[in-house]
Protein backbone atom coordinates (compact mmCIF):
# COMPACT_ATOMS: atom_id res chain seq x y z
CA UNK A 1 0.00 0.00 0.00
CA UNK A 2 1.03 3.49 0.23
CA UNK A 3 4.00 4.50 2.39
CA UNK A 4 3.52 7.29 4.16
CA UNK A 5 0.23 9.02 2.76
CA UNK A 6 -2.76 10.36 4.15
CA UNK A 7 -5.87 9.27 3.08
CA UNK A 8 -8.06 12.15 4.20
CA UNK A 9 -6.24 15.08 3.70
CA UNK A 10 -3.57 14.36 0.70
CA UNK A 11 -3.63 16.14 -2.45
CA UNK A 12 -5.46 13.47 -5.72
CA UNK A 13 -2.40 13.48 -7.58
CA UNK A 14 0.05 12.40 -4.41
CA UNK A 15 -2.56 9.68 -3.79
CA UNK A 16 -1.88 8.74 -8.14
CA UNK A 17 1.98 9.20 -7.29
CA UNK A 18 1.98 6.90 -4.40
CA UNK A 19 0.39 4.09 -6.15
CA UNK A 20 2.47 4.30 -9.81
CA UNK A 21 5.56 6.68 -8.52
CA UNK A 22 9.00 5.76 -9.16
CA UNK A 23 11.17 5.20 -11.56
CA UNK A 24 9.87 1.60 -12.62
CA UNK A 25 6.37 0.83 -11.69
CA UNK A 26 4.93 3.31 -14.85
CA UNK A 27 7.36 1.07 -17.23
CA UNK A 28 6.25 -1.94 -14.84
CA UNK A 29 2.95 -1.47 -15.61
CA UNK A 30 3.08 0.09 -19.74
CA UNK A 31 4.24 -3.64 -20.48
CA UNK A 32 2.16 -5.41 -18.77
CA UNK A 33 -0.72 -3.25 -20.52
CA UNK A 34 0.45 -5.82 -23.62
CA UNK A 35 -0.29 -8.82 -22.11
CA UNK A 36 0.76 -11.22 -19.21
CA UNK A 37 4.65 -11.74 -18.53
CA UNK A 38 6.79 -13.46 -16.67
CA UNK A 39 8.92 -12.05 -14.24
CA UNK A 40 12.23 -12.86 -16.25
CA UNK A 41 10.19 -10.76 -19.42
CA UNK A 42 9.93 -8.04 -17.12
CA UNK A 43 13.65 -8.41 -16.50
CA UNK A 44 14.58 -8.29 -19.99
CA UNK A 45 12.33 -5.75 -20.80
CA UNK A 46 13.32 -3.21 -18.23
CA UNK A 47 17.49 -3.90 -18.18
CA UNK A 48 18.59 -0.88 -16.23
CA UNK A 49 16.59 -1.83 -13.07
CA UNK A 50 17.58 -4.70 -10.91
CA UNK A 51 15.99 -7.82 -10.18
CA UNK A 52 15.54 -6.60 -6.85
CA UNK A 53 14.15 -3.67 -7.50
CA UNK A 54 11.46 -5.12 -10.34
CA UNK A 55 10.38 -7.47 -7.33
CA UNK A 56 10.04 -4.75 -4.97
CA UNK A 57 7.97 -2.51 -7.26
CA UNK A 58 5.74 -5.31 -8.50
CA UNK A 59 5.20 -6.29 -4.91
CA UNK A 60 3.53 -2.56 -4.41
CA UNK A 61 1.78 -3.10 -7.08
CA UNK A 62 0.36 -6.18 -6.21
CA UNK A 63 -0.31 -4.64 -3.16
CA UNK A 64 -2.43 -1.14 -4.43
CA UNK A 65 -4.31 -4.08 -7.05
CA UNK A 66 -2.89 -2.27 -9.88
CA UNK A 67 -1.55 -6.09 -11.13
CA UNK A 68 -2.12 -9.06 -9.91
CA UNK A 69 0.66 -12.42 -9.80
CA UNK A 70 0.07 -16.23 -10.82
CA UNK A 71 1.36 -18.91 -9.30
CA UNK A 72 1.47 -22.14 -11.13
CA UNK A 73 2.15 -25.42 -9.60
CA UNK A 74 5.33 -26.29 -11.54
CA UNK A 75 8.65 -27.86 -11.20
CA UNK A 76 10.22 -24.78 -11.74
CA UNK A 77 7.61 -22.69 -10.29
CA UNK A 78 6.23 -20.00 -12.71
CA UNK A 79 4.88 -16.78 -11.97
CA UNK A 80 2.99 -14.69 -14.13
CA UNK A 81 2.11 -10.99 -13.59
CA UNK A 82 -0.36 -8.98 -15.25
CA UNK A 83 -2.75 -6.00 -14.93
CA UNK A 84 -5.86 -5.87 -12.83
CA UNK A 85 -9.38 -4.05 -14.37
CA UNK A 86 -8.69 -1.25 -11.74
CA UNK A 87 -4.76 -1.29 -13.37
CA UNK A 88 -6.16 -0.39 -16.75
CA UNK A 89 -7.53 2.20 -15.56
CA UNK A 90 -3.95 3.33 -15.50
CA UNK A 91 -4.01 3.13 -19.03
CA UNK A 92 -4.90 7.06 -20.36
CA UNK A 93 -2.49 8.08 -17.52
CA UNK A 94 0.39 6.22 -18.79
CA UNK A 95 -0.80 7.14 -22.19
CA UNK A 96 -0.45 10.94 -21.30
CA UNK A 97 2.63 10.34 -19.85
CA UNK A 98 4.01 8.59 -22.54
CA UNK A 99 3.09 11.43 -25.08
CA UNK A 100 4.51 14.36 -23.02
CA UNK A 101 7.71 12.56 -23.48
CA UNK A 102 7.55 11.87 -26.34
CA UNK A 103 7.23 15.82 -26.93
CA UNK A 104 10.03 16.45 -24.32
CA UNK A 105 12.13 14.40 -26.30
CA UNK A 106 11.99 15.90 -29.74
CA UNK A 107 12.47 19.23 -28.14
CA UNK A 108 15.63 18.26 -26.32
CA UNK A 109 16.94 16.72 -29.39
CA UNK A 110 16.08 19.27 -31.50
CA UNK A 111 17.64 21.66 -29.18
CA UNK A 112 20.86 19.77 -29.24
CA UNK A 113 20.98 19.55 -33.07
CA UNK A 114 20.78 23.62 -32.83
CA UNK A 115 23.84 24.13 -31.09
CA UNK A 116 25.55 21.54 -32.70
CA UNK A 117 24.26 23.21 -36.20
CA UNK A 118 25.27 26.73 -34.79
CA UNK A 119 27.99 28.33 -36.27
CA UNK A 120 30.37 29.48 -33.66
CA UNK A 121 30.49 33.31 -33.62
CA UNK A 122 33.77 34.81 -35.00
CA UNK A 123 36.26 36.26 -31.92
CA UNK A 124 37.28 39.71 -33.20
CA UNK A 125 41.27 40.33 -32.25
Amino acid sequence: MARNYNWKTGCDVEATLSVIGGRWKPILVCHLLSGRKRFGELNRLTPNATERMITLQLRELEADGVISRHVFAEVPPRVEYEVTEFGRSLEPVLESMQEWGRSFKTRRLEEESEVLTCPQAEQVE
